[in-house]
């Protein structure tokens, strides 16, 4: 199937706090790159045709009440989910089973104020 995502973009007012963020609660690595007016964070793509970054940059304002990004929570997102509380996040909605059974998910607040989601078949 298509996935219509693109790119996506998560707004950061501390670059560092969300690349750290990022890294520990979903165990990746996270290229951080400088510009003039703009500090960026580059999620993996592994081989993925959807590219993330996070956006450090004035016009930038992290938001809890815009669109959702729903990250893949691998086999079990409880096992993330596990990690956001003592990371710094805060959790909003815990692993939920969707109205469908067809999987499971959850929100949390990100470090920086951005509602985020996970999902998962377990």
């Amino acid at each position: 199937m298509k996935s219509f995502v693109s790119i996506f973009e998560i707004p950061a007012t501390e670059i560092s706090r969300a690349v750290d963020f990022y890294q520990s609660i979903l165990d990746i690595k996270i290229e951080k790159m400088d510009f003039s007016d703009m500090q960026m964070g580059l999620f993996p793509t592994q081989g993925q045709l959807t590219y993330g970054v996070i956006v450090q940059e004035k016009d930038y304002k992290p938001s809890a009440n815009g669109v959702t990004i729903y990250f893949d929570g691998g086999d079990n997102l409880q096992v993330i989910l596990d990690k956001v509380e003592s990371k710094g996040g805060t959790i909003v909605v815990p692993k939920t089973l969707h109205a469908d059974e067809s999987g499971y998910f959850a929100i949390f607040i990100d470090t920086e104020g951005n509602r985020i989601g996970l999902h998962s078949p377990n």
